[in-house]
């Protein structure tokens, strides 16, 4: 058995226990944060809404500890909190955008250009750009498939979603991105 499966049993049991649930939350956050950052940044592009939708998400995870069954495992527990707290960002954004007529995905498109920590080059700018013109689920299934290399079966215990629907968004997600970047 891999070393982390080994530790995330730990941790899970680390977790019921109400004398090291804090610790082990701690080891959690430790040991996920830097993928879910990366997860949730490649979604929104500014980095100070992707800190505060982590935070949240930590947060969200934290307040439902209890109810963690060990049916998933805690990456894939984490990713659909983390994917959920996005979405629901995005929604919002949707919203307040909607209301001053302008295109969220256009506002996220232009964020890259304009992000002082992205240290890609012009073709990956240009990449990322098209990527956040993309409907967010093919988004988010491309930039889990793509950047992540995650298995469509976890994809699809994450997302909710059958693995052939997350292989359709996928191809459309690719096609959409070789139509917009060879049209910039």
């Amino acid at each position: 058995m891999p070393q982390t499966e080994i530790d995330e049993k730990e941790l899970v049991r680390l977790l019921q226990d109400e004398k090291t649930r804090r610790d082990a939350f701690n080891k959690i956050v430790k040991l996920y944060q830097k993928r879910l950052y990366w997860q949730i940044r490649k979604m929104v592009a500014s980095h100070d809404d992707t800190d505060d939708i982590l935070q949240n998400a930590f947060i969200k995870a934290w307040c439902n500890i209890d109810k963690f069954r060990g049916e998933s495992s805690l990456m894939t527990w984490l990713y659909r909190i983390a994917t959920n707290e996005t979405l629901d960002f995005l929604s919002s954004a949707h919203s307040r955008h909607s209301a001053q007529n302008t295109d969220v995905n256009d506002v996220l498109a232009t964020e890259v250009h304009g992000d002082v920590y992205f240290d890609g080059d012009e073709a990956q700018r240009k990449l990322q750009k098209a990527i956040m013109q993309l409907p967010e689920k093919q988004r988010l299934v491309f930039n889990l498939r793509y950047y992540d290399e995650m298995p469509y079966q976890q994809m699809s215990e994450i997302l909710g979603t059958s693995e052939g629907a997350l292989k359709a968004s996928y191809h459309h997600a690719v096609k959409k991105l070789e139509e917009l970047v060879l049209a910039v």
